[in-house]
């Protein structure tokens, strides 16, 4: 409006207050929300959770946006609970609405031509893009060692002597974890996905220290494998594998606690795999006695 691209009389703009008074087909609400984005307003209207604007039955909602790669699913949500509050809503999957925000290849010509840089990086958009992008510049005289095509974690360092591409730095999401930040890796995350996927077993142990005769145990507990009243056959064939195995191992070997971990955990693993298709982790905790 500013800029002169939008023009209406100033007779139809109207405040949040004057929209109690106006009758529903008289008004029109330009508002945020296009990506199902969870704070912005149309998902709080689909919702039912704005403070001062409510949908009804009858209301005719427009989304002239395309769906983003990533967004389908919040912008869907968003669609059917607008569905729910019996309002009609038009998106590019069921009706050819979309006005596009980026400029078009004239007009990003005429910016380059404006501001005439020594240097230029192409900014958002797929690596194609950028790609697209940078020719242009390049098509405009720009010198293509002065056009740096950046991707994330890509540093472009500039001093009075000109400006370089140099190599990445660290980049992508930071994980916060209570009170630590960025301090949990990759692995500790597999661990957690593992976990909340296939759930635990852990398997107690007590050995004798002088000959690795069995004093306590096999205990075996469960967390978010099965249920262990519900599944006792299980648990009793899981207690009978694991001494098998202790059975069959000798006298030597049994000394070293990491060997009888590992086939401990082997066995078990191959029987769930066999039997349920399933991938728990298995913890051996072995105490000497």
């Amino acid at each position: 409006m500013e800029l002169g691209y939008l023009r209406y009389p100033p007779t139809v703009m109207a405040t949040m207050d004057d929209l109690y008074t106006l009758p529903d087909d008289k008004i029109v609400i330009v508002t945020t929300g296009s990506q199902g984005e969870p704070m912005s307003s149309l998902s709080r209207m689909a919702m039912d959770d704005h403070k001062q604007i409510k949908v009804k039955e009858g209301d005719t909602v427009i989304l002239s946006s395309r769906f983003i790669p990533g967004n389908e699913r919040a912008i869907g949500r968003v669609i059917n609970h607008l569905f729910r509050r019996g309002a009609n809503v038009f998106y590019e999957q069921v009706s050819d609405i979309h006005v596009s925000g980026h400029a078009c290849r004239e007009e990003q010509k005429m910016m380059i031509n404006l501001v005439r840089p020594k240097y230029f990086i192409p900014i958002h958009g797929e690596y194609r893009h950028l790609v697209y992008h940078a020719r242009l510049a390049e098509g405009l005289n720009i010198p293509k060692e002065n056009i740096f095509i950046l991707e994330n974690g890509d540093v472009a360092k500039f001093t009075n002597e000109g400006g370089v591409k140099e190599k990445k730095v660290a980049s992508g999401r930071v994980f916060v974890d209570g009170k630590s930040i960025g301090d949990v890796g990759s692995i500790v995350l597999r661990d957690r996905q593992h976990l909340g996927m296939d759930g635990v077993i852990i398997v107690l142990l007590g050995l004798e220290k002088s000959t690795s005769k069995i004093i306590v145990g096999p205990e075996i507990i469960s967390r978010g494998f099965i249920y262990e009243e519900e599944a006792k056959d299980i648990m009793e064939e899981l207690k009978k594998i694991v001494l098998t195995v202790l059975e069959e191992m000798d006298q030597e070997v049994k000394q070293e606690w990491i060997l009888v971990k590992e086939r401990v955990t082997g066995s078990l693993k191959r029987y769930i795999k066999k039997r349920m298709e399933r991938r728990p982790m298995i913890i051996p905790v072995i105490i000497e006695v």
